[in-house]
């Protein structure tokens, strides 16, 4: 049996080598790699590979990839968003959406649990003393994403240049992240139609597939019409979804109230976050720290920590966030109850976006995909993106292993830079020795993580 052409795979039923899994089987699988969806978008990419791809054997290896490549363009969580699409493709809308709920649901439930211990017991040794490990741990976990993702992107003298050109844009000039990703978007649409040499995405890793898995199930999407009448509902629908409860807790709590500042900054971030959790994260940090003043330094490290050591995409991140902005400025409702309220109103209008760009989007992949522009731009974004990410490790290192770190403006640079008397030494072996399990030994990220959290414990209490 031939393999099936991207117009054929869009606009017909296909033939399958295996029939599709019921939803029931589905729903199992789902919820399974909704507990087991650890270690960032790397890891949770690979675990839906091998779940779905290699073992279930639901979705061709040529489907999988040709998915995370549209995921890859849109902004916000890509592995979530890879589960939505898979869902769809294999029970229509209430598989994308089961898909794409069961994700997030068990990392979300964790998240604010930790975030409420934090709230309330912040300032207790044991809390303080575990959280001081992570901390440490997590720098040398954004210096290995920073390396993961630069192999994958910066494959010539151009591309490398990008990513410098954004690390000094974000760290010296203090450009917004958003006009970073639509100048580098625009740099790689222009240039792959002039130089489309220079702009060949890299690829997202892995092996190649043998010759048996090339010939797994190429499940057909659902038969939809793909005229305009079904893109306006789907955008009328979520788009309602999305605004509905803004514009509810704006009428009941009053639109001075911080839930409508929650709800505007993080449906901005759901979407301008092209390239991934890391891509944003400093943006974020910046903006709830020093515009916002929702939170302290030191405190962005601990959600990161918490995001890190659970299940579900690292922007859950933003939970913890939300709930900090709220709990801290409750208003007329409990500091508990105002913070479930900020952290799940937080949830929604990051996530919502989510289903709305792939139950738009999903239908016409193929076609998108052998557009050389859009994967130059790609291309291109991936690549600034890597100086996005290294400008988030050196504002972690910073504020980890120093104790305080000065800024200044100089001429039309925003420069910070740490006061060496301020080293923290403890913190500093922690972070060498999480980098030299990660590189030296392999060890895993949760695994470090563990390690680390145990030896800053002991650091705390013992020593």
């Amino acid at each position: 049996m031939g393999e099936i052409s991207p117009s054929e795979s869009v606009l017909h039923e296909s033939p399958s080598f295996r029939e599709a899994p019921s939803f029931r089987e589905a729903l199992g699988v789902w919820t399974k790699i909704g507990f087991l969806s650890f270690g960032g978008p790397a890891g949770q990419i690979a675990l839906m590979h091998k779940v779905l791809v290699e073992e279930k054997r639901w979705v061709s290896e040529h489907r999988f990839l040709n998915a995370l490549n549209y995921c890859m363009l849109l902004p916000g969580p890509e592995a979530q968003q890879l589960a939505i699409y898979i869902g769809w493709l294999l029970h229509g809308l209430r598989g994308g959406l089961v898909a794409g709920v069961l994700f997030v649901l068990p990392g979300f439930f964790v998240i604010l649990g930790l975030s409420t211990l934090y709230a309330l017991y912040q300032n207790t040794a044991w809390l303080g003393a575990l959280f001081f490990g992570l901390k440490a741990a997590v720098l040398a976990v954004v210096i290995e994403a920073v390396i993961r993702v630069g192999k994958r992107a910066l494959k010539n003298r151009l591309m490398i240049g990008l990513a410098a050109a954004a690390f000094l844009a974000i760290f010296a000039l203090n450009a917004p992240f958003p006009l970073i990703v639509f100048v580098a978007g625009l740099i790689g649409y222009v240039g792959a139609r002039v130089r489309p040499e220079l702009f060949a995405g890299g690829g997202h890793g892995g092996k190649k597939s043998d010759a048996a898995l090339d010939r797994i199930l190429d499940t057909a999407p659902p038969r939809i019409d793909l005229g305009w009448s079904r893109a306006l509902k789907v955008i009328v629908v979520c788009g309602a979804l999305w605004a509905g409860p803004v514009l509810l807790l704006g009428a009941w709590l009053g639109w001075d109230s911080v839930f409508p500042t929650i709800a505007a900054f993080f449906s901005k971030m759901a979407v301008v976050t092209f390239g991934g959790a890391y891509a944003v994260l400093a943006y974020v940090a910046q903006q709830a720290v020093e515009t916002h003043h929702w939170l302290h330094p030191g405190e962005m490290l601990d959600g990161l920590a918490m995001a890190e050591t659970t299940p579900g995409p690292l922007i859950l991140v933003l939970v913890y966030v939300g709930f900090l902005a709220a709990f801290r400025d409750p208003g007329v409702l409990s500091p508990l109850g105002a913070g479930l309220l900020g952290a799940t109103l937080t949830t929604w209008v990051t996530f919502v976006p989510c289903f709305l760009w792939i139950f738009l989007g999903a239908p016409y992949i193929e076609r998108l995909q052998t557009n050389k522009a859009l994967s130059g731009a790609l291309s291109a974004i991936t690549a600034a993106v890597v100086g996005v990410i290294l400008n988030l490790a050196v504002w972690f290192g910073l504020h980890t292993l120093f104790g305080k770190v000065e800024t200044a403006r100089i001429g039309p640079f925003d420069l910070s830079w740490p006061v060496w008397t301020s080293l923290d030494l403890p913190a500093t072996a922690l972070a060498a020795i999480a980098m030299i399990a990660m590189f030296r030994f392999k060890l895993g990220m949760i695994p470090t993580l563990a390690l680390s959290a145990i030896l800053g414990f002991a650091a705390k209490t013992v020593l």
